[in-house]
């Protein structure tokens, strides 16, 4: 093995040292690089992707009511009742049944929707129902056609009598309003749980709604039973006319 002079070692290490150095220097160097470079790349490609996203965005669509125009006046908001499709109950039933009574009456009762027989004659309350409404009606002193307005919450006949749906109750249900707006009556006897539930946003059980004074839209509004309810459950009749006394002394008051 070859001797090697102090001096000549001590310049063989701090060559390596040097060595060794400079090796670290470039790897940090190329590290550095490729950093930087992977940054710019990210940033790029951010920037590119943020251009295609922006140029890709679609144009800002201008929103429109797309809700028809209710009618102003009575005859306009019939025909609409009339020609009206938004739902499946016009196909299947003969006609829609809009509202039967005086158009400038205090007295407006709001029923569920009607019946078989109701569609045959498109007119609301007239089976066995629409009697027992008339009895009601002329035990405080009121007759159909007089100081009464009748409608209800939907204006074509549900399939084999069923309970409309929601999707149904929101289509239709512009229609009441506007006849209300239309009427502006003193008072609103609303009559079942589908006329409450609609005309008050309330689903609570219509016994707890009953005896108070609600208000739709600044219109004095009372809850009783429907009277299709009253023929199946007879007993009820009592509370029922509880309803009517309380509706003719807000009326009188």
């Amino acid at each position: 093995m070859p001797v090697v002079e102090p001096e000549a070692e001590v310049a063989l290490v701090e060559s390596r040292e040097e060595a060794s150095e400079e090796v670290a220097n470039v790897a940090t160097l190329a590290t550095e690089t490729v950093m930087e470079a992977a940054v710019v790349e990210v940033g790029d490609s951010a920037a590119e992707s943020s251009e295609v996203a922006l140029s890709d965005a679609p144009e800002p669509v201008e929103q429109k009511d797309e809700s028809p125009m209710l009618g102003v006046d009575w005859p306009s908001l019939k025909q609409q009742v009339h020609d009206c499709t938004a739902c499946s109950l016009r196909a299947g039933c003969k006609q829609t049944v809009f509202g039967v009574g005086d158009e400038q009456a205090e007295w407006m009762f709001v029923g569920e929707g009607p019946g078989a027989e109701e569609d045959e004659l498109g007119e609301p309350f007239v089976g066995p129902a629409g009697k027992l409404l008339d009895n009601m009606l002329a035990a405080i002193k009121l007759k159909r056609g007089e100081n009464v307005y009748i409608a209800n919450v939907i204006k074509c006949c549900p399939s084999a009598n069923q309970k409309p749906h929601v999707g149904e109750i929101a289509s239709c249900l512009p229609y009441l309003q506007q006849q209300i707006t239309l009427l502006k009556p003193k008072l609103i006897v609303a009559l079942g749980k589908t006329a409450v539930t609609a005309l008050l946003g309330n689903d609570a059980p219509l016994g707890s709604l009953r005896g108070t004074l609600h208000d739709y839209h600044g219109t004095p509004l009372i809850v009783t039973y429907h009277p299709a309810y009253l023929l199946r459950s007879p007993s009820e009749k009592a509370k029922a006319w509880q309803d009517l006394c309380f509706a003719v002394r807000q009326m009188s008051s």
